[in-house]
């Protein structure tokens, strides 16, 4: 279950896109896309590159785990895909460098057309601000 909650975390973004490009906001919802497209291109590579050198899920569990979890649910599907059932990003008023999202997602893998597993999941990613580069560092599930 962790690799799929995993999975469904960063492909929220989707629903997160905008223009403008000095505006933060609009900065954070590209890289949630960015985030989003690099999973279902299954590009580890460019999700690795988009999480946090502090990145942690589920309070336990680090970017080598990222780096596995991805591996193993790009061998077993040929196909991701993530159904954002809703979502909400914003910035935090408190510290500037910082920003949530909080989602319901299901998240579908498949050999084929047709998915041969699914799940649902309340999730929640913290971004943080590294230069002009949003970074995920939280991600909990539930």
């Amino acid at each position: 279950m962790p690799r799929k909650l995993f999975l469904s975390l960063f492909l929220l973004g989707f629903l997160l896109t905008g223009c403008g490009h000095d505006d933060p906001r609009v900065q954070l919802d590209a890289a949630v896309k960015q985030l989003q497209d690099s999973l279902e291109a299954k590009n580890s590579g460019a999700v690795m590159e988009q999480l946090h050198r502090d990145f942690r899920a589920n309070g336990e569990f680090d970017r080598n785990w990222a780096r596995r979890t991805m591996t193993l649910m790009f061998l077993r599907h040929q196909q991701i895909r993530v159904i954002v059932l809703s979502s909400d990003n914003q910035l935090d008023p408190t510290y500037s460098s910082r920003g949530h999202t909080q989602a319901q997602i299901a998240l579908t893998g498949a050999d084929n057309l047709i998915p041969d597993s699914a799940g649902h999941y309340s999730v929640k990613l913290e971004w943080w601000r590294d230069g002009d580069t949003w970074k995920l560092a939280r991600l909990d599930w539930q």
